[in-house]
């Protein structure tokens, strides 16, 4: 059954009619409580939905959408090893990467648990001898440089949770980040290093990733340049399941830190892929960020349906996404330590939800995972909050904010968190031409300066940003994707979209560089000759 057959459904879109029109004033005049009430707190996080075009009517609809997609048994489905990756049928236990030692989580009879820990035991291991300079490279020095090549998961998270996590670091080591396949990205990454202090991680399951296997090409040449062959197994590790392709590169399969297929990209930054974040936070600190992930992933598991942080998170996406039609969604952190969050969770929530078929291949008829896009506050304020609050586009907006601050400079903090809270009651109410006549506004400027309001948002508030933070925060916005895909009867858990550039980026490659008969459409035939002639010694 398609979700918009659910009487669930058919009673939110006549419940949608009904209150369209009702506005935040209404509802906040209506229900003095309503700021109270409708919260929910766990594993750290705060969440106010109050600011939403919502009743308790629309929270109980919502809830029975729920129940009637059989969330929860998809939840227990994926807790339990089952394989709802239909497509590539594969298991979907990225929870497993972060359950303590004494769980069992098993994928055909298997409990994985041990298997994971004896990775973490080896990255952890590995990490320690790199910040107490144990291990040396080539020449007797230590290790002062770490440069991750990867690219979407194996890039994104370890990038967003070092710049989430820097005042956690050990700052005698810098970490630099490697994914474009752009010749500029690599050139610049190694700009000023020493090779005899350097490591390179390349992150690649398959060991064959275009992009980055070309990107470890280079490093491999930068280093042999300067320090000859016998270098890459002291200056490269590689986090890889094909041990065959990593030891014919030069790097000794010891140093090679696995994982499983059951593990998406998007959902791998506790997995070996963070193995940069450990070595730049160390391993005490990474398993505190282990033990957020799994503080929110038993919430989703046990909490009821009401309290639910990412149930409810998933289901008020659902409610803008297909009965107010809105297109994307705003993700700003009030942290700028959060800059690279709002790309992360771009990657997560698009990858995962953007599909035109359900579960069984059929077409739906219904709009799926929503634009993500976001910067930290206060720079967007700056910029574009003007359309979020006076624009003809509804965009629906995640708020993010800390009650402590990382920088010694209190004053800084009360400031940025007094744009957060004020930006999000000035979406919610606005200000009407009455009230700036009352304040009196030139009558001329009056009605440009008119702000609608009734914009939701979701205000996100932790004590601080710790790593346990950090894992809760991610595991949050994994929930509630898991949440849309299952309302929608989508698989989260593919990225088959993905190929097909790639596929085709392959064929191309040999022909830019030879001349060669073309056979594309007229419009990339043409392209590739103009490329051929620009590029003709």
């Amino acid at each position: 059954m398609s979700a918009t057959e659910t009487p669930a459904w058919t009673a939110l879109r006549a419940h949608h009619a009904r209150i369209a029109d009702t506005t935040l004033r209404d509802l906040f005049a209506a229900d003095p409580t309503r700021g109270d009430r409708l919260t929910a707190e766990a594993a750290g996080l705060f969440l106010d939905y109050s600011k939403n075009r919502i009743t308790g009517e629309t929270i109980a609809l919502l809830l029975a959408l729920a129940g009637e997609r059989d969330v929860a048994a998809r939840r227990d489905a994926m807790f339990a090893g089952e394989r709802i990756n239909t497509s590539e049928n594969r298991a979907v236990l990225h929870v497993a990467l972060r359950a303590p030692r004494c769980a069992t989580i098993l994928c055909d009879g298997h409990n994985v648990v041990p298997d994971v820990h004896a990775v973490l035991d080896r990255m952890a291991d590995f990490a320690r001898r790199i910040r107490t300079g144990a291990w040396i490279g080539q020449t007797g020095k230590p290790i002062r440089t770490i440069v991750n090549i990867g690219i979407g998961g194996s890039y994104l998270g370890p990038e967003m949770a070092w710049r989430a996590l820097r005042p956690y670091t050990d700052r005698a080591c810098t970490l630099r980040f490697v994914a474009n396949v752009d010749g500029a990205d690599f050139t610049e990454s190694v700009q000023g290093l020493d090779p005899a202090e350097t490591l390179f991680i390349v992150c690649s399951k398959t060991f064959t990733t275009q992009e980055t296997m070309a990107n470890a090409a280079s490093a491999r040449a930068w280093l042999v340049a300067a320090l000859g062959e016998q270098a890459v197994a002291k200056h490269f590790v590689a986090v890889s399941t094909n041990a065959e392709g990593v030891a014919r590169f030069g790097i000794d399969p010891e140093n090679m830190f696995g994982f499983w297929d059951w593990v998406g990209g998007r959902y791998s930054m506790d997995s070996a892929i963070g193995l940069s974040t450990m070595l730049a936070i160390g391993p005490e600190n990474f398993t505190d960020l282990l033990a957020g992930f799994h503080a929110m992933d038993e919430h989703f598991r046990t909490a009821p349906p009401d309290k639910n942080l990412p149930l409810l998170l998933g289901l008020l996406t659902i409610w803008y996404t297909n009965f107010f039609d809105a297109q994307s969604i705003g993700v700003m952190p009030y942290a700028t330590a959060l800059a690279r969050f709002p790309a992360y969770l771009q990657q997560l929530q698009m990858e995962s939800n953007g599909k035109h078929v359900d579960l069984a291949g059929r077409i739906v008829n219904y709009n799926t995972g929503p634009i993500i896009w976001g910067e930290p506050g206060t720079d967007g304020q700056h910029s574009f909050f003007q359309l979020l609050h006076q624009g003809t586009r509804l965009v629906p907006c995640d708020l993010i904010g800390f009650l402590k601050p990382l920088s010694p400079l209190a004053h800084h903090h009360t400031l940025l968190m007094a744009n957060l809270f004020a930006q999000a009651e000035a979406l919610a109410f606005g200000k009407t031409a009455e009230e700036l006549t009352a304040e009196g506004s030139n009558p001329a400027q009056t009605p440009f300066r008119v702000a609608q309001g009734n914009r939701p948002t979701n205000m996100i508030l932790a004590e601080s940003l710790t790593p346990f933070t950090l894992g809760s925060l991610v595991a949050l916005y994994e929930h509630s994707v898991f949440t849309q895909a299952a309302i929608w009867g989508i698989n989260a858990f593919d990225q088959w979209g993905v190929e097909l550039g790639k596929v085709l980026a392959q064929r191309i490659v040999p022909e830019l560089t030879k001349d060669s008969p073309l056979t594309h459409d007229s419009s990339t035939n043409a392209l590739i000759r103009r490329y051929r002639a620009a590029n003709t010694t």
